[in-house]
């Protein structure tokens, strides 16, 4: 069937579907011409009105002609007046796009978006909020063009969010970003459905490429699609302090509409869970429930990276020597609170109100740098090496990757043993680094075979799930670790 479809259907379709693209390119460069920043004219000139509706009756035929026959939509729209921002989830894969080219709302994309050729000319038109990754400024200035245009009375369009802030498999949704909360306006959910008997649509992180998937739908003869707008959510004066618990309360409605349950992970912990280095964390890792109660400190990103040096600085300095919890919150110049608590229960290994900043430097160094293996290793052999020359044992080695797995026991025996092959009972970073050149996929060989699971933060394994996001992320695990707080993470 798929053959047959790939043969006949899908050149068709994709053929149509560039014909489009190629339609509305000179529409969409005419009408975007003229400074971006400029405040829209209100009321739209006749001829922006005809650009407008004819660009969205060639976007309806570009997924008339890609299968999307019927596109099902529920509810009310409602005014840029009444809700200046839509909320959109789950967001699934790129075909999300159907709503925005439906509706021609304004979306938040990569700055880069605007150099593709014809397609970023198409999305110029709507005017979108760019993101710069160069600009290390970008993420505030975002949020401040969100709230100008959020706040200014209907005069620019609406704005559509995807707040997950990534693609998931649409079986729970997972903690929303506060950009879309944080003007404290009222806001739209809108709720998106495939109800479609083979699933080609869903792009997440594990699973099916975005070609594959482009294939596979175009393959089907017919492909279903459902829009339904929620009630505007007006937020409380609490919420409008609080923009996490406005983004919370906003996500609970959309969960309720859907069907789904809800979990407090987020992007982060998925790029954490996925990330491809040669310490691939296991589905039973401590490590997700540690970048929580992090995040729980409200701790911006970049300052941890950047006090990575500062920490591991003194923690060298007392040479395991134990920290209390005031020394802990000094160190990370953060007040005592329930959240600080918890994380430091992590690492008390006795329960007796002490803990060792090494771990908790190697526990850091992979939530902010979880491709980087070899770094969060040469930090920890820095910290846990003699001064002499800085070389290490088998426990501390064992101390060091029991950490950065986020286990509670590891084998490390054999691994020592075949890095040591002088046998003089203590190795250095040096010898590490040669070894794990030499031999990529050690962890592989030497630690997961070993790894006993028993005794980590998560009770079981959780299953695997079709088509990605990521298993550690089902809503029966979500709060997995919070009965473990007093365990040790090693």
């Amino acid at each position: 069937m798929v053959a047959a479809m790939t043969l006949t259907l899908f050149p068709i379709r994709l053929l149509v579907a560039a014909v489009m693209m190629l339609l509305a390119w000179p529409l969409a460069l005419v009408a975007s011409l003229g400074s971006a920043e400029r405040e829209p004219e209100q009321p739209l000139a006749l001829w922006r009105r005809v650009v407008d509706v004819l660009l969205k009756a060639i976007m309806r035929t570009m997924w008339f002609a890609g299968g999307f026959h019927r596109v099902a939509v529920k509810g009310r729209r409602a005014l840029p007046a009444e809700a200046a921002i839509l909320t959109l989830a789950p967001h699934s894969s790129y075909f999300d796009a159907i709503p925005v080219t439906m509706t021609m709302s304004s979306i938040v994309m990569k700055a880069e978006s605007r150099d593709i050729p014809i397609w970023g000319t198409l999305i110029k038109y709507i005017r979108p909020v760019f993101v710069s990754r160069m600009d290390q400024d970008s993420r505030r200035k975002t949020v401040e063009v969100i709230k100008r245009r959020a706040q200014s009375s209907g005069k620019w369009p609406q704005i559509m969010i995807f707040p997950e802030g990534t693609c998931t498999n649409r079986t729970c949704l997972i903690t929303f970003k506060p950009g879309a909360f944080i003007p404290g306006v009222p806001v739209q959910p809108v709720v998106l459905r495939y109800p479609n008997k083979l699933d080609t649509i869903t792009w997440t992180w594990q699973g099916p490429g975005a070609l594959k998937i482009l294939w596979l739908t175009l393959c089907q003869f017919h492909n279903q699609v459902e829009i339904e707008f929620l009630p505007v959510y007006t937020p409380s004066e609490e919420e409008k302090q609080d923009p996490a618990l406005y983004a919370s309360n906003v996500r609970h409605v959309m969960a309720e509409a859907l069907g789904v349950s809800v979990t407090d992970y987020t992007f982060e912990d998925c790029q954490l869970a996925l990330a491809e280095g040669q310490l691939r964390l296991p589905a039973d890792t401590c490590l997700l429930e540690f970048a929580r109660l992090v995040r729980g400190l409200g701790l911006k990103p970049e300052k941890l990276e950047r006090d990575l040096d500062r920490h591991a600085d003194s923690a060298r300095m007392k040479q395991g020597g134990s920290l209390t919890l005031p020394k802990f919150a000094a160190q990370l110049e953060v007040p005592e609170s329930q959240a600080l608590e918890d994380l430091f229960a992590l690492f008390d290994e006795r329960g007796g109100g002490e803990m060792d900043m090494r771990e908790y430097v190697v526990a850091l160094s992979v939530v902010c740098r979880p491709s980087q293996t070899l770094d969060t290793i040469r930090l920890a052999f820095k910290m846990y090496g003699s001064q002499e020359d800085g070389s290490i044992d088998e426990h501390a080695l064992s101390s060091i990757l029991k950490t950065a797995l986020g286990v509670a026991e590891l084998t490390v025996t054999d691994l020592f043993r075949a890095i040591d092959q002088e046998e003089k009972g203590r190795i250095t970073f040096a010898d590490f680094e040669r070894f794990a050149e030499a031999y990529p996929d050690f962890a592989e060989e030497y630690l997961y075979p070993e790894q006993t699971h028993s005794q980590s933060c998560a009770q079981t394994p959780p299953a695997p799930t079709p088509n990605g996001f990521c298993a550690d992320f089902s809503p029966e695990n979500s709060a997995a670790g919070t009965e473990a707080f007093h365990k040790k993470l090693d």
